[in-house]
């Protein structure tokens, strides 16, 4: 584990340099799970036996991303060592002959070359993005979020990727979201774009964003997910971004800085399936819609779930399948 790397490219046929990269931002204090996230990062929480970080890395890895940098803060080294090896644990589990648990335990160390770099305060996404320059230098890379992640049957990244070695800019992806729920989310206006794309989303061409915008005032409803690609003028863009309410430095008002410079900006809206584990009630019903769709574990658990909904009270029943279907939406599965 490092802090810094070499900057290796890929080009495409356009002859610009496809991202490599991906970083994640990781140093929030997660005040939502607390107690549980006092001593356990939020990133670390199991979706049943994987940790959430561990899906996303394995979705930039699923993109041919093979370099990823973790934005810390205090309390945080666990992440790190979850992408360590093991080698007592490995040899207990071999001398067993548990190749089934030994494969998995190996699996996050595998994955990705992992670096990592400490953000002191957390003051906006756009500052912990800052702290990438020296990692990343002027190339292409993309951002993850670390509280949400994609169906791998759905992928998302490779089809951004994609876009932005095309057009040289930024490539985001959008989500609808009910009008009612805009001032949770980065919010955008947008206009058709030439470009086509697969059956995961159309591609849009972004003319504004504003960042949690009341109701009334939101120019759509179509919310930013929690994965970008940007190019890497994006850290000039930060350093002249003023901060915002509560001090914070957004990352949303760099890249409108970069648009209104003449840098496209384009997105997918994506009609995939998105887990949000952000929240509490999200976290809840990414495991269960994730525990119902295991090979393993989805029978018996659906059983035992359609039991238990069924055997209590009505209004409850309703809240939890309607949960269920809000979270599955979009999958088309």
């Amino acid at each position: 584990m490092s802090e810094h790397s070499a900057n290796p490219s890929s080009t495409t046929a356009t002859g610009r340099a496809r991202a490599v990269k991906a970083v994640i931002p990781a140093a929030g204090l997660a005040t939502r799970f607390l107690p549980a996230t006092k001593a356990v990062p939020k990133e670390l929480l199991p979706v049943i036996d994987r940790p959430v970080l561990q899906y996303i890395v394995e979705e930039a890895a699923q993109a041919g991303i093979g370099d990823v940098l973790l934005i810390t803060g205090r309390g945080k080294t666990s992440m790190v060592d979850h992408f360590d090896r093991r080698p007592d644990l490995e040899a207990r589990l071999e001398a067993k002959g548990d190749a089934e648990r030994l494969a998995a335990v190996k699996r996050p160390s595998e994955l990705a070359e992992i670096y990592t770099c400490r953000q002191p305060e957390q003051l906006g996404l756009g500052h912990a993005v800052g702290y990438a320059e020296s990692h990343v230098g002027d190339q292409p890379f993309a951002v993850l979020l670390g509280d949400e992640f994609v169906k791998p049957s759905e992928p998302l990244l490779p089809a951004m990727l994609e876009l932005q070695a095309r057009t040289g800019g930024v490539v985001l992806a959008f989500f609808e979201v009910d009008p009612a729920e805009t001032k949770r989310y980065g919010i955008a206006s947008v206009a058709p774009a030439e470009a086509e794309l697969t059956d995961i989303g159309e591609v849009v061409r972004v003319t504004g964003m504003v960042e949690k915008p009341q109701p009334e005032d939101a120019p759509s409803n179509l919310a930013v997910l929690g994965r970008y690609v940007l190019p890497g003028r994006i850290f000039d863009a930060i350093r002249r971004t003023e901060p915002g309410s509560g001090g914070e430095i957004q990352l949303t008002d760099a890249m409108e800085l970069l648009r209104s410079e003449g840098v496209p900006v384009h997105a997918i809206v994506y009609r995939g399936t998105r887990y949000d584990t952000g929240m509490p009630l999200g976290y809840l019903q990414t495991v269960v819609q994730i525990a119902v769709e295991r090979e393993d574990l989805g029978g018996e658990f659906r059983a035992w779930l359609t039991e238990f909904v069924n055997n209590g009270d009505e209004t409850v029943t309703a809240a939890i399948l309607n949960g269920v279907r809000d979270t599955a939406g979009g999958s088309g599965t």
